[in-house]
């Protein structure tokens, strides 16, 4: 199988961006001797840099079948001597035959989880008493560009103000294969109701950050996101780390 150009951009730009989501956890834990699960682990760039760093098994799941497929192809070509620690499997995590997990990790898949309290629910099955969650995503669906610039709305929160008929109406004139719905990418969950998911889990959430950033305009946005009825549209991303108690 060659790997497409497209497919190994997106997997070193992704691996770039990696240290960045340890920094904005605040910690990146010793993953030496442990079992983890990557969700939403897309081209496998996270599960490449943790099995990089001694774990005993790493495990990515995603839905996207050609993500996968790359991933499995990327190992074997690139990294031969991780292939005895590193799996990656299409399926539903509901649907995985696995036992207990040490760490469990989700970067950039939170906001696109159809059903994501069952998601969820299953993962915390799966997690060893003691284990973590280190979760971080972003842009949150009622940001400004929380569509990921997807529906072409130009302006921010362009995805909120126009109606999705105008902004399909729009995209159409330009595509050859007509699309029926932008949003199937996105749960369209709010930063309160991700907040009531973690803190009504029975996991102990010993890190929740909104906003990770050092840039000025997170701390231009930190300070309009005070006034209550703003909060959900200053808000862009969120990180945070959950511990399943003994």
């Amino acid at each position: 199988m060659t790997l497409k150009k497209d497919d190994l951009e997106t997997f070193d730009k992704d691996l770039e961006r990696v240290p960045k989501f340890w920094s904005r956890l605040g910690e990146e834990p010793s993953f030496d001797g442990l079992k983890i699960l990557d969700i939403g682990c897309g081209h496998g760039s996270l599960s490449v840099y943790v099995a990089s760093k001694g774990a005993k098994k790493v495990l990515g799941l995603d839905i996207d079948e050609r993500a996968i497929n790359f991933a499995k192809e990327n190992v074997l070509q690139n990294y031969p001597q991780l292939k005895s620690i590193l799996d990656f499997q299409c399926c539903d995590i509901s649907d995985l035959n696995e036992d207990y997990f040490d760490i469990m990790l989700a970067y950039a898949s939170f906001e696109h989880i159809q059903n994501l309290d069952n998601v969820f629910d299953e993962m915390k099955k799966r997690l060893k008493v003691g284990g973590k969650m280190y979760i971080g995503f972003g842009p949150l669906y009622n940001s400004p560009y929380g569509d990921h610039k997807l529906t072409g709305a130009i302006l921010p929160w362009g995805h909120l103000i126009f109606s999705e008929s105008f902004l399909i109406k729009r995209l159409n004139k330009n595509l050859h294969k007509k699309i029926t719905s932008i949003y199937e990418e996105f749960n369209k969950l709010s930063l309160a109701e991700f907040r009531t998911l973690f803190y009504t889990s029975g996991l102990h959430v010993s890190y929740f950050r909104v906003n990770a950033s050092n840039n000025s305009l997170a701390k231009v946005f930190n300070l309009i996101r005070r006034i209550p009825f703003l909060e959900e549209y200053f808000s862009y991303n969120l990180y945070c780390i959950l511990e399943k108690p003994c």
